[in-house]
């Protein structure tokens, strides 16, 4: 448990408290607007604090992925198949040659990267 007190997670915990706070105190004042006529805060007063809930849901989902282990990070990685090369005769057109020569120093470049 002494992980969940680093710096790093101090200021996620004291990030989730503050945030929790302010949500649920905006649906506390959005409760006292509506209960003095305002119609339109009575939508206010269920989204603050499902904001709220959130926040909740996403902590306890770092703080179960921490406990477990979990990493970030991408799953799988899938190699990537070159394409298949076409030989194409192009010996007759010196033009169309450089092009495609051009071409496949292009393809090979972006390959690389």
């Amino acid at each position: 448990m002494r992980r969940f007190f680093t710096p790093g997670w101090l200021g996620l915990h004291l990030i989730a408290i503050v945030l929790i706070g302010i949500f649920l105190l905006a649906g506390w004042w959005q409760l006292t607007r509506a209960q003095d006529g305002n119609l339109q805060s009575w939508a206010y007063v269920i989204e603050w604090p499902m904001f709220a809930i959130f926040v909740i849901a996403m902590w306890v989902r770092m703080v179960r992925d921490e406990l477990r282990g979990k990493t970030e990070g991408p799953g799988t990685v899938v190699p990537e198949r070159a394409a298949p090369r076409v030989e194409i005769d192009d010996e007759d057109d010196e033009e169309l040659a450089a092009y495609n020569r051009r071409l496949a120093r292009l393809n090979d470049e972006s390959a690389r990267h």
